[in-house]
């Protein structure tokens, strides 16, 4: 019974510290699309549980925000309002839902054919690079679309390189548990800067009570909404099967076969919907984690049950959402310089890793009219429906790659026997 207990009371604690890995990403995703933070808290917890309800408990991984979604929540919120844009993540959601029973019904290697390394990679890049003038508009104390200077330029630009920073020092140089946590880290100093400044204004937190039910938003359906979000889903979705890989790596089990990435994707498609019907950002599989899990050593699903049970509890402290809200948008705006770069890298790699040629001509034109198209804001559509930016490039270059021949081999070139 004492061993007993003392694995419980590791669980526990375990899970708390899973839940600080990935708290500062957890939170910074609805702090830029104008989301609550302690909905989002209670939604990651409610999207990690249901996903191990799905997965029968096998896989040690947690459900949180995701940063996919940024740019297309963002634009979706100024064209069609909070409640549109949620309806919109829910059908996204059940994009996960259609990939899982195509993989139930032709097997994983349906997903690399419809979606190779040359499509997903600058579908991805596009993610990132996208949201470049966001993170600059905000570290330089603007809004996120430049148009109010929030913050004094000079004093901003301050706040947000010492954030920038330290994020940057942590992520290279801290050992342990703290490498994990350079997000955290930059948030915490940059706040504690901007207080010392007399950027931060802590009224909202003490007039905040103690105990309060977070601030849910119901969904609305609008179809130009959700035929905007749908093509969105197609990138975290191959991040998820990736995720799914690494922690099978770290762990040393193919959960590609059990549970079965079937199971997985509907777990996080259904958490993803679930969300949204709160009001939460749409949820993904963390990276993070998996490194915490890798230096940990402790595979215990268990673990992340005991993190979603916390983060729906924090969500119903006031005072602790009202902190959240305050961080100001220069902390957030450094930090974002570093994070929507990566994302861009992330693309990057994806297309190295797998030695996609880029001198080859069907490969180049994906890439080249995928990346244009994304960044340079082309727009496909009426009044009524209008596809642009992530959804539009994804969409293309799905359609280029079915579209355009492979490469064909020499007939006089030697085979070998």
């Amino acid at each position: 019974m004492q061993d007993m207990s003392t694995t419980g009371w590791r669980s526990v604690l375990a899970g708390s510290q899973i839940l600080f890995v990935a708290f500062g990403a957890l939170v910074l995703m609805p702090l830029i699309t104008g989301m609550h933070p302690s909905v989002a808290l209670f939604t990651a917890g409610l999207g990690t549980l249901i996903f191990h309800f799905v997965t029968q408990r096998q896989v040690p991984v947690f459900l949180a925000s995701s940063f996919a979604f940024i740019a297309p929540i963002l634009y979706s919120n100024q064209t069609w309002g909070l409640p549109a844009t949620l309806g919109g993540l829910v059908a996204a959601g059940l994009v996960y839902l259609l990939l899982s029973l195509a993989v139930h019904l032709r097997g994983p290697g349906f997903i690399h054919r419809l979606l190779p390394p040359v499509v997903v990679g600058p579908v991805i890049m596009v993610i990132g690079l996208g949201l470049a003038s966001t993170a600059v508009n905000m570290a330089s104390g603007k809004s996120g679309d430049g148009s109010v200077q929030l913050v004094d330029y000079s004093t901003a630009l301050t706040i947000s390189l010492v954030s920038l920073i330290t994020t940057l020092l942590v992520a290279v140089y801290a050992r342990g548990l703290f490498r994990l946590v350079p997000i955290m880290a930059g948030v915490l100093v940059g706040y504690t800067l901007a207080w010392v400044l007399g950027v931060v204004d802590f009224t909202n937190v003490d007039n905040a009570g103690w105990l309060a039910v977070p601030d849910f938003t119901l969904p609305e359906f609008h179809l130009a909404a959700i035929l905007f979000m749908i093509p969105v889903a197609i990138a975290p979705a191959i991040e998820h099967i990736g995720d799914v890989m690494a922690i099978g790596a770290v762990t040393g089990k193919d959960y590609i076969r059990k549970p079965g990435l079937q199971r997985t994707l509907m777990g996080d498609g259904l958490g993803t919907s679930a969300a949204a019907f709160f009001g939460g950002p749409p949820s993904t599989t963390y990276s993070e984690v998996t490194g915490a899990v890798m230096l940990t050593r402790n595979f215990n699903p268990l673990v992340m049950i005991w993190a979603a049970v916390f983060a729906i509890g924090l969500a119903f402290i006031e005072k602790f959402g009202a902190i959240l809200l305050g961080i100001p948008v220069p902390v957030m705006g450094g930090i974002l310089c570093l994070l929507f770069g990566s994302i861009a890298v992330v693309g990057i790699n994806t297309l190295i890793r797998h030695q996609v040629d880029l001198s080859e001509a069907r490969n180049l034109c994906i890439v080249s009219v995928t990346l244009v198209f994304g960044i340079g804001g082309m727009a496909i559509g009426n009044q009524a429906i209008t596809l642009q930016g992530i959804s539009l490039c994804g969409i293309v270059a799905i359609l280029l790659n079915l579209i355009l021949p492979g490469t064909r081999p020499d007939p006089a070139a030697p085979t070998a026997d």
